[in-house]
Order: C-alpha cells, then structure tokens, then sequence
C-alpha cells in the first residue's frame, strides 16, 4: 500500500506559497490600481465640488456687496421654505416633471413603442429619425426652435390662423404648457427606446397564446405585454424623471421663467438667485433641496422595483 508523504515541518499541511509571490493583500491592492485614476477624479470634480456646495448652503456667501462669508446655519432654507417664489418654484417643477414626463414623454413614447411594432419598415423608420433627431439637437438649440413655434408670430399660430382657429401668445398665456410640449417633444425618443428594446424582449409564446385566448389587441397589451415590461417602465420613469428635474437650458431659452414667475422652476429660479440676485449661499441651499427631490423620487421608484422583483 502507497504512503503519503508527510507535509514539511511548518506548513500545517497547506501548500507553500511559491517564492517571490505576493501576498493576498497585496493582489487585491494591485488589482484596484486601475480604478484609482477613476476615483482620484470623481473625488475631484464630483465630491469635491458637492462638499463645498453643501458648505456654501450653510454660509451667507455672496457674489458682491458682503466684506466676507459667515456661517448661518440652517437660515437659507427657512428663508426658502418661507419665499412664496420659491413654493411657487417647487410647485411649477412638479407640474413640469408630471406633465412632460411621467405623463407625457412615458406615455408618448410608449404608444409609439406599440404602434411602431405593426408599422412598416419606411414608416418605422422616418418615425424614428424625426423622433430621434430632436433628442440629439443640443438643449439651447431645441429651445430656440420650440421659442420659434410657440411664439405669438411663429409656426403654431400660423397653422392655426390656416384653419381658422384663434391664434394667441402661448409663452405669455401659457408659458408652462408650452416648455411642457418642448421637453416632451425633445425627450419622447429615449423612453420610445426604452420601450421598443423592452416589447422586443416580450416572449412571442405569451403573446400568440393570448392571441389563441381570442384576446384583442388592447387585452394583450394591458395584460401580457404591459405586466411583463413593467421594470423596464419603472427603471424609463426614474431615468426621464430626473432628467427633467435638472432642465435649465430649454426653459431659460424659450421664457426666461417668465412671464413674471409663471415658468419657474427651481433650476431657473435657483440661477436667478445665486447668479443674477449674486446669493451664492442661498442659491446652494435650492440646488441642496433640489438634489433632495431628486433623491426622493430614485427612492420610491427603487422601491417599486424592489417590489416587482419581489
């Protein structure tokens, strides 16, 4: 009968590690080498910059007319939840997130998503060029031509004098639906993406046996093809959402805010406080607020997807 060897003296019965191989620490340090580049720039030019907003929200720093900075606590955003601009700022944001996008860029796009998948090729296509090509024009340039459609002399009017029906200033009477239709027209081809992607994904097999059921159309919609892509309208909803929080460039381009304070939200009205009113600090604290409502909204959409996945 065959022996075993007994281990060295020493080594407990476990392999020698090789000569001249480093140890398990210092292969996990060597391993994350290639990622400090990445983490020395995002400590640079995103947390670094966050601190010192979240510092700058505290103080009274302002652009001119103050011999220094002073630290005051939690005063700029009393002062903001006091401010009937800043109310009406958060209110308008809200009604600009619900309407251009939870419902208007979300619902576009998905109804788009549907009835591109029965339409033909040259149709599909022509679609999503024009769909797609007002997503990649820059910010600034989709609201100089939304400015020239809505303006009391532009495109819009001039449709609507063709046929006789009466004509007005939209972005004096209704500035806020107005820069509401101009986010949805610049933003429906990311959620029509989203969707097409996500109805492609649907298993065949479901929808050809509903089919088979004698379910129509719209029953294979609403009850096979909408439960299955239910993540992907969640995950479409919290993406658009936060990027609607964030648009400046349009509203500022085509109204300015105005008239008065009937389009502004708190991007806007942030600018015009830390930039044109040069309160720095109180400015800060608005961002800091509006990053919160940002974070607000991940939450609950985070949650619903924890749902569906539970």
């Amino acid at each position: 009968m065959t022996t075993l060897a007994p281990a060295p003296h020493g080594t407990g019965g476990h392999p020698r590690r090789s000569r001249g191989a480093p140890a398990p620490a210092v292969r996990s340090l060597l391993r994350g080498l290639p990622t400090v580049p990445a983490v020395v720039l995002l400590a640079v030019f995103l947390a670094g910059p966050i601190a010192y907003c979240v510092y700058y929200a505290f103080t009274d720093m302002q652009l001119t007319g103050a011999a220094g900075t002073h630290f005051v606590g939690v005063d700029n955003f009393t002062r903001a939840f006091k401010d009937t601009d800043f109310l009406n700022a958060m209110w308008l944001t809200l009604l600009f997130v619900v309407g251009s996008a939870v419902i208007g860029q979300n619902t576009l796009g998905l109804a788009l998503a549907v009835l591109m998948q029965k339409a033909t090729q040259p149709v599909r296509a022509l679609v999503n060029g024009v769909v797609i090509a007002a997503w990649v024009l820059p910010e600034v340039v989709a609201g100089y031509l939304m400015y020239a459609f809505f303006y009391d002399q532009g495109s819009l009017n001039s449709l609507l004098g063709a046929v006789h029906l009466p004509e007005q200033n939209w972005l004096y009477t209704m500035p806020i639906l107005a820069v509401c239709l101009a986010n949805v027209w610049r933003g429906t081809a990311f959620s029509l993406m989203v969707f097409t992607a996500a109805i492609n994904d649907v298993p065949q097999e479901l929808v050809e046996a509903a089919e088979m059921d004698g379910a129509g159309p719209w029953q294979r919609l609403w009850r096979v093809v909408l439960p299955v892509i239910r993540p992907s309208i969640l995950t479409n909803l919290m993406l658009i959402t936060l990027q609607t929080l964030s648009v400046f460039g349009l509203i500022y381009t085509m109204t300015r805010g105005g008239p008065g304070n009937k389009s502004e939200t708190l991007p806007i009205f942030m600018y015009q406080q830390a930039f044109q009113n040069s309160l720095i600090g109180y400015g800060t604290a608005i961002a800091l607020v509006l990053l919160v409502v940002g974070a607000l909204f991940s939450v609950v959409y985070i949650r619903l997807l924890k749902l569906e996945d539970d």
